[in-house]
């Protein structure tokens, strides 16, 4: 996270406040949904701190689930008609397909990119667009891994519409993956989005799926790392 630049000729500060400043820049906040795979090791290395083992083992895991939890800041792009990528990963595929059903977008193909999330990368998800959403449709399902092409279609999702002041509906889809067992919405009908905004978590490795309508011009290359809010994954027509 970037810190508010100092006038030249400012005195650099020595004093504890300037060095929690510092701290905070560096470490990304923790998403509340992580809250509890936190301080459950927490209390476990606490309960067990006369035990070596028990009090490592138990700060390990705590920042290893404060790690996957972590929540950056981030700044999207203000330029018109772009669409960021929802979540940081990988680019897996790059063409078109039918979107979800539940979402009654039709049943031609769409402008698609898909991006996976291994377990080492942040796993909040990120409106990809500013706009209302119209649906939001959690779907039960299989446990594949998440780079399968048949993810799309028989894994659990949760589909979300928006759609955005220019008249465009642009669908994000949360998939879950072979690790994943939760996926977390916070969005609702009738909200208001900004892009680059929070919506959801999904937790244990998992794949994000953004439609677009036609005619638009899709930026991402397979293969590419996307980072969530920032990176431009397409323009919209």
């Amino acid at each position: 996270m970037a810190r508010k630049p100092t006038p030249p000729g400012t005195p650099q500060s020595t004093s504890v406040g300037h060095i929690v400043d510092l701290v905070r820049g560096a470490v990304p906040p923790l998403h509340p949904a992580g809250l509890p795979f936190v301080l459950a090791p927490l209390g476990v290395a606490v309960l067990g701190r006369k035990r070596k083992w028990v009090r490592r083992g138990a700060l390990t895991s705590a920042a290893a689930c404060a790690a996957f939890f972590r929540h950056p800041h981030r700044v999207p792009p203000n330029r018109v008609g772009v669409v960021v990528a929802p979540a940081d990963g990988e680019v897996a595929l790059v063409d078109s397909a039918v979107p979800p059903s539940e979402l009654d977008m039709g049943t031609e193909p769409l402008p698609r990119v898909s991006i996976f999330l291994s377990v080492l990368d942040v796993h909040v998800q990120r409106s990809p667009v500013g706009g209302e959403v119209t649906k939001v449709v959690h779907r039960p399902g299989q446990f594949l891994s998440a780079d399968l092409a048949d993810a799309s279609e028989v894994n659990e999702r949760n589909s979300m519409l928006l759609h955005t002041p220019e008249g465009h509906d642009v669908a994000v889809v949360q998939i879950a993956g072979l690790l994943a067992r939760r996926i977390v919405c916070d969005a609702k009908v009738g909200d208001t989005l900004p892009i680059g905004d929070t919506y959801g978590l999904i937790r244990f490795g998992s794949r994000v799926d953004t439609y677009f309508p036609a005619g638009t011009t899709l930026l991402a290359e397979r293969g590419q790392r996307t980072i969530g809010a920032e990176t431009v994954i397409a323009q919209l027509p």
